[in-house]
């Protein structure tokens, strides 16, 4: 601030190289919320352009469920899956995180992104100039021009940049009879200021961003995060929600590491296919509810509306198989007894896993 009230003195003194210093001091504000709007506007631009360019992006968030079980399927990294089964959230995030700057990397784009906004801001500014010139120019009699010429120029950019008026209170009585020159030397460090920050740019990356695109990108595709508290599975509910939280395909129980009570067979099971069963859902050691009642265990599983169903997902089946000696490690558990992988399992390959997966 005693940096601000000396530069408004030295703008008193200096009579007619003031105007000079004027614009000087003026894009030294200016700067700041500058390279804050840009980096802003490319953020937003960014992924805006991947939502419409980039498959995974262009649909809703049961489409680009599709897309990262594709992702892993290819990979076959079996801690991602165990990454993507305990933190679909967080997954989902570190998903797109990897999208955006691979695309953001490949020829030049982030640059050009940046580029882009730089010019359509700069352009702004100088419209902004001009038109707060227009409106100061014919008040001949006006003693109060410059802040007149401040009030206009903060209004036109309002909607480009944040420029509080009331941070240009020290230079808003300044003498400046020559509103032309003050245009001409508006433009000029306009300019020079557009040139530094340019320089800037061109070493930007993605640690650059405040706000990071991949997070604007993330938004489109909330939704309910409540998991299965049987499999894990997410309630495909696409807004927060009031009321029961469903979903289309449970998975097996395995998948959060269920075993039959009392042995270390892990579960093969999907939960719709047994609330239709007579199997028991044991809370404790004291503590059981027939499956088909399992709302009469209360929350979570209360708020879960589970339809009988044995549907399951062939992409969970050739998971289970392809991954068995992972899981029994994981878990401490055996497929074995009541959860032996069945031999039609084994024979579904990962093609034809994606392949249904694509179908639904």
């Amino acid at each position: 601030m005693s940096e601000d009230f000396f530069t408004c003195f030295q703008i008193s003194c200096q009579g007619a190289t003031s105007v000079t210093t004027f614009a000087i001091f003026l894009c030294d504000k200016i700067a700041p919320a500058l390279r804050q709007a840009v980096y802003e506007k490319t953020a937003l631009a960014i992924a805006r352009d991947m939502k419409g360019k980039v498959p995974d992006f262009s649909g809703n968030r049961a489409s680009l469920e599709v897309c990262m079980l594709r992702y892993l399927a290819e990979e076959e990294n079996f801690e991602n899956f165990m990454m993507y089964l305990s933190s679909p959230r967080h997954f989902l995030q570190s998903y797109i995180q990897k999208r955006v700057e691979k695309y953001c990397s490949e020829n030049r784009r982030l640059e050009m992104f940046l580029e882009d906004s730089l010019t359509h801001c700069y352009e702004c500014i100088l419209s902004a100039v001009s038109a707060s010139t227009k409106v100061v120019k014919d008040q001949i009699d006006r003693n109060d021009k410059i802040s007149l010429w401040l009030d206009a120029f903060c209004q036109e950019l309002g909607e480009v940049l944040s420029l509080p008026r009331r941070d240009l209170k020290g230079i808003e009585h300044q003498e400046v009879t020559d509103i032309e020159f003050l245009n001409n030397a508006m433009t000029e460090s306009l300019s020079a200021m557009k040139d530094q920050l340019k320089k800037e740019l061109a070493t930007a990356d993605m640690s650059s961003f405040e706000r990071q695109p991949h997070k604007i990108l993330a938004e489109q595709f909330s939704g309910c995060w409540e998991q299965c508290p049987f499999c894990g599975a997410l309630c495909t509910n696409t807004m927060p929600h009031d009321g029961d939280h469903q979903l289309l395909f449970h998975r097996p129980q395995v998948l959060k590491g269920v075993k039959w009570h009392k042995t270390d067979n892990l579960v093969i099971d999907i939960c719709s296919s047994l609330v239709a069963s007579d199997c028991y859902l044991v809370i404790n050691e004291v503590t059981r509810y027939p499956y088909k009642r399992y709302r009469d265990a209360g929350p979570p599983y209360s708020k879960w509306n589970i339809l009988p169903d044995t549907s399951m997902q062939a992409y969970w089946k050739w998971f289970v198989s392809h991954f068995r000696a992972d899981l029994e490690r994981r878990y401490k558990g055996k497929f074995q007894g009541k959860g032996a992988i069945p031999d039609s399992w084994l024979k579904i390959t990962k093609q034809e896993a994606l392949d249904e997966l694509e179908k639904h």
